[in-house]
């Protein structure tokens, strides 16, 4: 028992209330999740015999808010001042605390009912206790933050006074709570700060980089530059004699069954990895600047395997021949879009490109691990810990109960986070060598090891009618998988807008072999084809002579085709778009702009795009001039969201958007190229963050509904890509139809 254990151990036998529970399922804010029956007290909510309130943060804080969020939603219900609340990390339980990952913008939707009925099931505890200590119904007494009062006798209790009784309440059923009507929030809808900012900010130890374990060694570990490679051989007699080495060894591919054989005999220096462990070479030593600096003399002889004969280069040309020839399979077809497009009145043809991007977060992987009496203790920056230590688990041979996951505060996830390799590689070397260790990615092994996202090409045909209306769509997307499976990150859904919008429509697609990890990036596939698709809506309302709002507007207010009734669907089993909600930012973001009011001016234009994912609907418009050498200047960005009837903390809330936006704007200017299966960029000098300098004004309104909050963290990416194109052809008439900007000759000021 540490210090902090004991002193958290003090206060609650000194009289106060450890609090956590669900009672039947775990259901989310759109009235869906996975059942939870088994989660217990002792989670959520501590209160001190002396009144002190410390709230549990069951997810992980990888810089979306969340740490700060789920504690509020807590507090608001079980009615105490948010700045006497004091915020604690969790472990990873999730037989008490449910599910704790992050992705995909469902931490709001998934919790703000749960959490909001924790919180109120705590304030009905102590509400009982103080009833029955004055002998009085429970439906007199009221609460004010911190405490229970009743009005009529002039009485109150301290929630600090009536938490020892009220530890040893059965929990009421949380689906019985009454919960707050939303006009009486005195936390939820006002900005706080970051609950970590001071700590951050004088540089306290909260990050996965920061962990230090008492006598860990410091691990780095190299893997084949060609994904699937192998190593031949390496110079580890002469890495052992570098200063401060304590141990390097070659790491040779796990059997894939048990008749199978490794990647090499176990010769002196090679190990056989775990399952789902690349090969490579590890170096361990006492500091990690010690392993990275013996690292640069390590020579390694790789087999670099089949990966090596791919390039970017050889992806483009055959893509090329694809878009050509006849689609392998078809997503949704309906109507007869080839006959349409024979008798439109104007034809619009098109192809898009978008590349490979890494996720390049600002704190790289690590993990740090430590075995012993066959437990396994970790520090990890995971956004699925759940999923990692299942990984573990497996892998090693171990129970997960035997796996303790101490979540870090995380320095950039973005859907990177959300695979485990680093976990897995860390908590492997720990169980070999018997001694913590620290395991740390450089940054060049982020980008060489990246789960990438996957890049595609479009080719588009659009037909207009006399009336320059849009009869008919043809789309051929050009990913990359085997056949109908498709490389994680590089799906689109048979009812993407336009789909079910325009009368006779067919969205096709063709995959290609690919050697490569790729994965989920903020806003997953939506952040590639919504540029293309929303460039090619805005090409088509040019084409028609007509304002691109109108042109929205006019395929909104469509009479849906339902998906089920038109061949060849494949997706989500029906278009859960909801056209109103669409129109309603559009109405939203022009007006404030003044979009319907803009004049032309030479070298200067407006752009318009909109985007609806992960139950989030964004239009955004976009003010930019371009100088004579295609220099692009981002002005001003106008961002109008509908998430629903709640925006939790206004503060989180408009930092998520605008970091949304300026992480769309930095993808313009970002790729990863392959050349001989290699990755041909290894830091942010070729892989661009925008500066401070090019970020614009950007200012955000919210169009509030009647419908339950969602997640805004990724639905407000997709459209500043297609926006700032079509802003750009407004100002110049060049369409940008490949990105990064410097293939279609244009770059950010």
């Amino acid at each position: 028992m540490n210090r902090r254990t004991f002193l958290q151990m003090s206060a609650l036998t000194g009289g106060g209330l450890a609090l956590g529970f669900f009672d039947g399922p775990f259901n989310t804010a759109q009235g869906q999740g996975p059942a939870r029956a088994d989660l217990t007290p002792n989670a959520f909510i501590k209160i001190a015999g002396d009144g002190t309130v410390t709230i549990m943060a069951r997810c992980p804080e990888i810089g979306q808010g969340v740490k700060t969020m789920l504690p509020m939603m807590i507090a608001e219900e079980l009615d105490v001042d948010w700045d006497k609340v004091h915020v604690e990390q969790a472990i990873l339980d999730e037989a008490r605390f449910g599910g704790q990952s992050d992705g995909g913008s469902t931490s709001t939707q998934n919790n703000y009912l749960p959490m909001r009925r924790v919180g109120a099931a705590c304030r009905q505890m102590l509400v009982s206790v103080a009833a029955k200590r004055w002998s009085v119904a429970e439906a007199e007494c009221t609460t004010e933050p911190g405490r229970v009062l009743h009005t009529a006798s002039k009485r109150s209790l301290g929630y600090g006074e009536l938490a020892s009784d009220a530890a040893a309440l059965t929990p009421p059923s949380v689906d019985s709570m009454k919960l707050k009507d939303p006009k009486d929030f005195r936390i939820l809808g006002k900005p706080h700060a970051n609950v970590d900012n001071h700590s951050i900010v004088t540089g306290k130890p909260l990050f996965g980089i920061d962990v230090k374990v008492p006598g860990m060694v410091h691990a780095v570990f190299a893997k084949c530059p060609v994904y699937g490679g192998k190593v031949k051989s390496a110079n580890l007699d002469a890495i052992k004699k570098l200063p401060g080495v304590r141990n390097t060894f070659m790491i040779a591919r796990a059997p894939e069954n048990a008749a199978g054989e490794a990647d090499a005999n176990l010769e002196p220096g090679v190990v056989i990895a775990a399952a789902g462990i690349q090969p490579g070479v590890a170096i361990v030593a006492d500091t990690w600047w010690q392993a990275q600096s013996a690292r640069q003399s390590l020579k390694v002889d790789w087999d670099y395997g089949p990966g090596a004969d791919q390039s970017s280069q050889k992806f483009a040309q055959r893509a090329a021949e694809l878009m050509k020839g006849p689609p392998a399979n078809t997503l949704r077809s309906y109507g007869d879009v080839d006959g349409t497009l024979a008798g439109a009145a104007k034809v619009v043809e098109a192809e898009y490109g978008y590349p490979f991007l890494a996720h390049m977060t600002l704190e790289s992987m690590n993990t740090t691990a430590s075995y012993k009496d066959g437990k396994m203790e970790i520090w990890t920056t995971s956004q699925n810990p759940g999923g990692g230590r299942t990984q573990v688990a497996h892998a090693l041979n171990m129970q997960p109960s035997d796996i303790m996951v101490h979540m870090c505060r995380v320095g950039g996830g973005f859907g990177r986070r959300l695979t485990n390799d680093y976990m897995l590689e860390a908590a492997w070397l720990a169980k070999q060598l018997t001694v913590p260790v620290k395991l740390l990615w450089s940054r060049e092994d982020d980008v060489a090891n990246d789960n990438y996202r996957p890049g595609g090409f479009h080719s588009f045909k659009g037909g207009l009618d006399a009336q320059g209306k849009l009869v008919a769509w043809r789309q051929h997307f050009i990913t990359y998988g085997e056949g109908q499976r498709y490389t994680s990150g590089g799906t689109i859904e048979a009812v993407e807008f336009p789909s079910g919008r325009v009368p006779n429509f067919a969205l096709y697609c063709t995959a290609q072999p690919l050697l490569l990890r790729t994965g989920a990036l903020r806003a997953p596939g939506h952040n590639g084809y919504a540029f293309a698709i929303k460039g090619f809506v805005d090409e088509m309302a040019t084409a028609a002579g007509r304002d691109p709002l109108d042109f929205y507007m006019e395929l909104l207010n469509a009479t849906p085709v339902p998906l089920q009734s038109a061949g060849g669907g494949r997706g989500r089993g029906g278009d859960s778009l909801n056209p109103d909600r669409l129109k309603g930012v559009l109405e939203l973001v022009t007006e404030k702009s003044g979009w319907t009011k803009r004049k032309k001016t030479p070298g200067k234009g407006m752009g318009l795009a909109c985007h609806y994912c992960h139950a989030g609907y964004f239009a955004e418009v976009v003010e930019v001039s371009v100088d004579a050498s295609n220099q692009i200047t981002v002005h001003r960005v106008w961002a109008a969201g509908d998430v629903g009837n709640q925006i939790m903390n206004p503060s989180g809330a408009e930092a998520q958007v605008q970091g949304s936006i300026i992480e769309g704007m930095s993808q313009m200017g970002q790729e990863i190229t392959l050349a001989n299966g290699q990755a041909e960029q290894t830091n942010y000098h070729q892989h661009p963050l925008l500066r401070f300098n090019q970020a614009p004004a950007i200012e955000l309104f919210w169009r509030m509904t009647e419908f339950p909050p969602t997640g805004l963290g990724e639905p407000a990416l997709p459209p500043v890509l297609p926006a700032i194109a079509n802003a750009v052809f407004d100002a110049t008439g060049k369409r940008i139809r490949t990105l990064p900007l410097e293939r279609s000759g244009f770059s950010f000021a």
